[in-house]
């Protein structure tokens, strides 16, 4: 039954983006649970906690003179909560197996544009990482990132105490080199007409090249391959301490690395050819989450909705030494931290992000949404991997009276072959891998990053031992 007395609200022209023809893309969150869900709760959750917090969650698209709407209907939840059956009685690294498969099948799945635009699937059986696992699926039309954590961190509140609010890491970045107000007027103007041109050659021209993990098949629905992969925030820490760098720094810098040994692997001329991350970025002022009664008031600060933009970044060479001396792999390690550290200052000192959002509102005035959608497509299609990272509490969260004991999320119905998305959580960082299946080996794959992770490690502690930063 349709709720004839709400006022219709416009789909935004991000929302329409991701609802074309060519685009279709949803994020899946996994919630991992110290013991099985009580799926009794499922119901009175969703009705009492979920739906509230936003109309969204009650609305499909309707299309008015070609514009979309949201449209406030009435929700059969038995529609939208999903408990599968697996086989009883199997070992966790078979239900590994099982949830696997599961993640990819809801990776080929679009949601229907008949009913609201989520799903919830609740995994009864115990696999290696927990004893449960609650997997949410939700439209990118819903709103990016930061809306559907700050949506989600509304359903979860702290295990020790619900009264407290969460808390997050400190979002604060290394101090800038001092520099001339003249000097960085000039850079910031040279490296943002040079990256958003960049930017626009990769879109829509220059591909990167077909790798061991770029096939130039778009593969929106497909079925995929997934890893995860745990590692201490305070380890991380403690490198970006002895290096003087950021996080992001040192984890972007094992990303490629990673990825750079596993091509080299599989074919070892690769590992000079042409690699490009697109890098998805938030364009609002960023700070904490913020609550979503915060997030829909008039003029917010944080705004409820799509926000977002992309940035290109070379994914650099690498150049193996031919004998193996530990040292020469040491000064490879510290080089694509070196390289990931200097690449993104530079993209920080430039307004590109700006730009390519004006240039996708340029697109969607005068040649519609379609065009703008095939501009996005375009560009994650002729790139090797998409990167995209958020910030997780400190604190342990539960759902109901459910401790999480972990959690990563994916991006589903895009066209790249790699995708790569992080998370912090309770003083770990998750790092999953979404692969084209049958193109990845995850295994040797997820070797390779802790391969890099080690390199980067030791690299630290011997440099540390030396003396001095990168």
């Amino acid at each position: 039954m349709e709720l004839e007395e709400e006022v219709l609200e416009p789909v935004s022209p991000t929302g329409h983006y991701f609802t074309s023809s060519v685009l279709s893309v949803s994020n899946l969150a996994v919630l991992e649970t110290e013991i099985p869900f009580d799926e009794s709760q499922t119901m009175s959750l969703v009705q009492n906690v979920f739906l509230p917090i936003s109309p969204r969650f009650s609305s499909i698209m309707v299309e008015n003179n070609g514009k979309k709407q949201w449209k406030r209907v009435e929700v059969k939840l038995e529609d939208h909560v999903n408990i599968p059956i697996f086989p009883p009685s199997l070992s966790p690294e078979s239900y590994d197996k099982y949830l696997d498969d599961y993640i990819s099948k809801l990776a080929v799945e679009r949601l229907s544009p008949e009913k609201p635009l989520w799903e919830f699937h609740i995994i009864k059986y115990p696999t290696s990482n927990a004893a449960g696992n609650v997997i949410i699926k939700l439209h990118h039309a819903l709103g990016d990132g930061f809306s559907l954590m700050s949506a989600l961190l509304s359903c979860l509140q702290r295990a020790d105490d619900p009264r407290l609010p969460l808390t997050f890491p400190s979002r604060q970045r290394s101090q800038p080199k001092s520099e001339s107000l003249v000097t960085k007027v000039c850079s910031s103007v040279f490296n943002t007409l040079s990256d958003f041109w960049w930017g626009i050659s990769n879109s829509t021209m220059d591909e990167d090249d077909l790798t061991p993990i770029r096939s130039g098949k778009g593969i929106e629905f497909q079925p995929i391959a997934v890893s995860t992969m745990t590692f201490s925030l305070d380890q991380i820490k403690l490198i970006k301490s002895k290096l003087g760098v950021t996080i992001n720094d040192v984890l972007t810098g094992m990303i490629f690395l990673g990825t750079r040994l596993y091509m080299q692997e599989i074919d070892k001329s690769s590992r000079k050819s042409r690699g490009t991350a697109v890098v998805l970025l938030n364009t609002r002022m960023m700070g904490d989450y913020t609550s979503i009664q915060e997030m829909i008031k008039p003029n917010s600060k944080m705004p409820w909705g799509n926000h977002f933009t992309f940035l290109h970044v070379p994914i650099p060479n690498l150049f193996l030494p031919e004998d193996d001396h530990p040292h020469e792999y040491s000064n490879i390690a510290l080089e694509f931290v070196s390289k990931a550290q200097k690449i993104i200052s530079t993209k920080r000192n430039s307004l590109a992000i700006y730009l390519t959002s004006r240039f996708l509102e340029i697109l969607n005035r005068f040649g519609g949404h379609e065009a703008a959608a095939k501009y996005i497509r375009s560009t994650l299609k002729n790139s090797s991997m998409v990167i995209s990272n958020l910030i997780g509490p400190v604190e342990q969260m539960a759902l109901g009276n459910q401790r999480i004991k972990g959690l990563y999320f994916l991006v589903l119905g895009s066209p790249e072959g790699l995708d790569v998305t992080i998370i912090s959580y309770m003083g770990k960082v998750r790092v999953a891998f979404k692969m084209e299946k049958g193109l990845i080996d995850p295994q040797k794959f997820k070797s390779c990053m802790e391969n890099a992770f080690e390199m980067i490690l030791k690299a630290s502690d011997a440099k540390n031992n030396k003396g001095g930063g990168i």
